[in-house]
């Protein structure tokens, strides 16, 4: 009988709270669906440049799965560094020579496997002398996936931790007894910004720090540019922690959070092929951002001025829920 009770007061609490039914039955649909669209039959076939290429080996490397587009030698090495193609294919004195931007191994695989099988059937035995723009030969997952993992586990481990800090600074009552003080709004929001910030700055280093120099992931470009990229994150993560926590009762409820704000984004980081609508939906979460600026950096050795828009874009997204959390505090006190 007291079991009884005790499983009927468990199941009327959780009928009560919406928020959790809504994860528990919503939350699931919503990733499946997600990985339904980005683990579907969508193969994206990789672009490679042809310069003065044989008809015959052309037409080898459409039939193997590649999409052969003629261009001049300038237009391809800048489509190249740009990453609108995976590589350029030319032919010099008779000889194929293949220029690949390495910083996605998998792909480079697949259009070193359809090159070499279409020389095969043009008779071509010559070797195929191939260069690398970015990466390496035999480059690994590890050096690949490195930059976003990075991204992904500072924004990961800052939200959860701010969340949860700024939750018990409410609960605590620290909250309402600084809204019954003079204080503006936006003074207490930069207050807790700058206070929890530093410990998730440190921590966004320390990782950054730990992966490049000790488990010695491909570093290409600057570090001090990681660092910013490192710091921009967590103050993103920080204040969407921040943020979010103002919806939530306890810490559990904060946890809840990450099925529908951590889980998707981290489709769009480059982990997986996108369908282009997919991708542009990418464009509207602070993450694809992170990882992209870290993959300049670190494996193609970008500068400031290559990641300078990605730097703008996740300041924006800083700023903007700096001022959600402004603007939230005002249901609790107006000045």
């Amino acid at each position: 009988m007291r079991i009884k009770a005790l499983a009927k007061r468990i199941l009327t609490q959780l009928l009560h709270d919406k928020r959790t039914l809504a994860l528990m039955f919503g939350a699931p649909m919503v990733i499946m669906t997600l990985v339904y669209f980005v683990l579907g039959d969508y193969v994206q076939q990789p672009a490679v440049a042809i310069i003065n290429a044989p008809v015959k080996f052309v037409d080898s490397l459409e039939a193997g799965g590649l999409m052969p587009l003629r261009m001049d030698e300038s237009t391809a090495h800048d489509k190249l560094l740009s990453g609108e193609i995976t590589a350029t294919i030319s032919w010099s004195q008779g000889l194929p020579q293949l220029e690949v931007d390495g910083s996605d191994p998998g792909k480079v695989s697949l259009v070193l496997q359809i090159v070499n099988a279409a020389l095969a059937n043009v008779q071509q035995n010559q070797s195929l002398a191939v260069e690398y723009l970015y990466g390496y030969e035999g480059q690994s997952s590890f050096d690949r996936f490195g930059p976003l993992l990075i991204g992904v586990i500072i924004f990961f481990l800052v939200f959860v931790v701010a969340g949860i800090s700024f939750l018990q600074e409410r609960t605590g009552g620290t909250l309402e007894k600084l809204l019954s003080t003079p204080i503006r709004r936006w003074e207490i929001v930069t207050g807790y910004t700058l206070g929890f910030g530093v410990l998730t700055v440190v921590q966004a280093v320390i990782i950054a720090w730990f992966s490049i120099y000790i488990l010695n992931i491909m570093m290409v470009g600057s570090f001090f540019l990681v660092m910013l990229i490192a710091l921009l994150t967590a103050m993103v993560a920080l204040t969407l922690g921040i943020l979010l926590s103002t919806a939530a009762h306890n810490e559990f409820q904060v946890i809840q959070f990450i099925p529908i704000v951590i889980v998707p984004q981290v489709f769009f980081t480059g982990l997986f092929d996108l369908t282009p609508v997919l991708d542009a939906l990418g464009h509207l979460f602070p993450l694809y951002y992170v990882t992209q600026a870290l993959t300049t950096v670190m494996i193609k050795g970008g500068s400031l001025a290559d990641i300078g828009l990605n730097i703008l874009i996740l300041s924006g997204f800083s700023v903007l829920f700096m001022l959600l959390n402004t603007l939230i505090l005002k249901k609790h006190r107006k000045i």
